[in-house]
């Protein structure tokens, strides 16, 4: 899963930033609303956390424009302001959630995920293929009903494969969704994290399901338990 944090505060951006890494997240900051809308534009990303107060071009002008432009994430707006007339403006200019500062992370993070649950394509709370079931929520993934340790990045690769079941995914697709605009996108660490995921969902039961697809990428291909 992919975020766009926008936030011109540095040091609420870092620690939201922060949080949402260690849950899984690929994370990507804009300080401001010129730098949010190019980024969300350029780029795919599952919910976007939009603060309202932002210099220059402000949240709620900033939904608008992505509206607009046909960005269709999920948006929720942060605000130090309670007025009911900035939550309907918010509404009105395209959120789908408002949250009022200073806010728990905790609370933070459940609205991402409702959000999530109820996006565009629908996802599903739990998700299965074969014999893997992922919880994105609990952050619990197990096949044939035995538990897999997996990091939050292999979590998040995981869950983009099983979103996908046989289809081929290519690197830079994987790159997209699990890795930020700050990745080196010269490295192998794609191929590093696939071998990791795949010597814990497949090697331990003696499958071969998460395929290389030379030259193109991978496929979680659905197997028969």
């Amino acid at each position: 899963m992919r975020l766009l944090i926008v936030e011109d505060e540095v040091r609420m951006a870092a620690l939201l930033r922060r949080g949402f890494v260690e849950e899984g997240y690929a994370v990507d900051i804009a300080n401001n609303g010129t730098d949010a809308v190019w980024l969300a534009t350029e780029a795919t990303f599952d919910t976007l956390i939009l603060d309202v107060m932002l210099p220059g071009v402000d949240g709620f002008e900033v939904c608008r424009v992505l509206r607009e432009k046909g960005c269709r994430a999920p948006v929720l707006m942060l605000t130090a302001r309670d007025a009911v007339e900035d939550r309907v403006r918010g509404l009105d200019a395209g959120a789908d959630d408002y949250l009022t500062k200073p806010f728990s992370f905790a609370e933070l993070s459940a609205r991402v995920r409702a959000l999530l649950r109820r996006g565009a394509s629908a996802r599903p709370t739990v998700r299965e293929v074969g014999d893997l079931r992922l919880d994105p929520a609990a952050h619990r993934a197990t096949r044939a009903d035995a538990e897999l340790s997996l990091s939050p990045k292999e979590m998040a690769l995981l869950e983009l494969f099983m979103r996908h079941p046989d289809e081929v995914i290519t690197r830079t697709q994987i790159l997209d969704h699990v890795w930020d605009f700050a990745y080196d996108g010269m490295s192998n660490v794609v191929d590093q994290y696939v071998s990791y995921l795949r010597r814990k969902i497949d090697k331990p039961f003696g499958r071969d399901d998460l395929q290389t697809v030379r030259g193109v990428g991978y496929r979680l291909r659905t197997s028969e338990r």
